[in-house]
């Protein structure tokens, strides 16, 4: 009698763990767009109803987002129910913001880039170039270096829009077709990726492409793209990317991607306090799953994914790259002086970070 038991590659088994992980977390329910995940049967009193779109695919949303909404419909206990959509459902990503705002659905998870934020700010959210090491990082910029303010400040400029909160996903990495060993084999090369990162990495002849999330898999297969530049090792594995892209650049560019929470401020508005702090408390919820289950899924993928060869830049190249994103930093400072209070922050940051040393740096 022959074993026709399929191997399990070091990957797979990886990503088993983690996804039982999932399960153990938040109940892992079958993801279904639109659905109420979470809700319970029967409520007391006609439910308070919202619609959420997020930026990410249901592959990835399992993970970044649906925990949180399944807990809250079950925490909110029939008072309101949140249906969650993913990228590109009910509308456009890149007419989320703009959706949000008039009512055609109550809140959104994205980077102030991606939706097309019309705030002087905007070119922050997502990648921006160096701006952290780790996903720590991120909160601690918000919470101690003054961009809370800065962005509540922005967002209050704008009618009918309410910012919440932001959070760190994973850092920014490069996967392609063909080997990124130097910043000439980076020419010509179409990848997918995010606004702020991509107009950064254009300077080295990368062309960012931008194509629905769900139809990145296939132009990768037909050679509409050659690349992404959109995640960390964690999703890449996760959406399948890594079937497809057979190099890892490890060079991160970014250490976490700069993601927010906003909803209408009038469907805010008719949300009685308790269950607003209920949705906030589950951001919270949220934000401290993703650093889970990105800080662990970074490395070890990394280490022992067999689906993609790591390459890297040459020390000197890198070092031109590091010294090209000052330059960065400095004109997108001089655009606005809310944009330049940002830089000073990144700036204020890096030098008590690099002077505090290990662990931190």
């Amino acid at each position: 009698m022959t074993d026709d038991t399929k191997p399990v590659s070091p990957s797979e088994k990886i990503l088993a763990e983690r996804r039982k992980f999932m399960k153990q977390s938040v109940g892992g329910t079958a993801a279904v767009a639109g659905t109420i995940l979470g809700a319970p049967a029967i409520a007391q009193t006609a439910p308070i109803k919202w619609r959420l779109q997020t930026y990410s695919g249901a592959p990835l949303g399992a993970h970044v987002i649906k925990p949180q909404i399944e807990a809250f419909n079950i925490a909110a206990n029939g008072e309101m129910e949140i249906e969650l959509y993913y990228a590109d459902q009910l509308v456009p990503t890149a007419e989320l913001f703009r959706a949000m705002q008039n009512g055609t659905i109550d809140a959104v998870q994205s980077d102030d880039a991606t939706m097309a934020s019309p705030v002087d700010i905007s070119v922050f959210g997502g990648y921006f170039p160096f701006s952290t090491r780790y996903s720590l990082d991120m909160p601690a910029l918000f919470a101690y270096y003054g961009l809370n303010e800065i962005w509540e400040e922005a967002y209050g400029e704008v009618k009918n829009v309410k910012w919440l909160s932001a959070g760190a996903w994973d850092p920014l990495h490069i996967f392609t077709k063909d080997p990124i060993r130097s910043l000439a084999d980076m020419k010509g090369k179409r990848v997918f990726g995010v606004p702020t990162a991509g107009k950064f990495l254009s300077q080295y002849g990368l062309i960012p492409v931008t194509v629905p999330w769900d139809d990145v898999e296939v132009a990768l297969q037909t050679g509409e793209l050659d690349g992404v530049a959109w995640c960390g090792f964690t999703e890449a594995y996760e959406v399948g990317w890594a079937d497809i892209c057979n190099y890892a650049l490890s060079n991160s560019i970014t250490g976490a991607w700069c993601g927010s929470y906003f909803a209408n401020e009038e469907s805010w508005n008719k949300v009685p306090p308790h269950l607003q702090q209920l949705f906030k408390s589950t951001i919270d919820q949220s934000h401290y799953y993703r650093n889970v289950w990105y800080w662990g899924g970074e490395a070890k993928l990394r280490v022992e994914g067999e689906k993609m060869e790591l390459t890297s830049l040459p020390d000197d190249e890198w070092a031109q790259v590091v010294s090209d994103a000052t330059v960065f930093w400095d004109e997108v400072g001089k655009s606005s002086p809310r944009a330049g209070k940002v830089v000073q922050a990144y700036k204020d940051y890096a030098k008590v970070m690099e002077a505090a040393g290990y662990p931190y740096r």
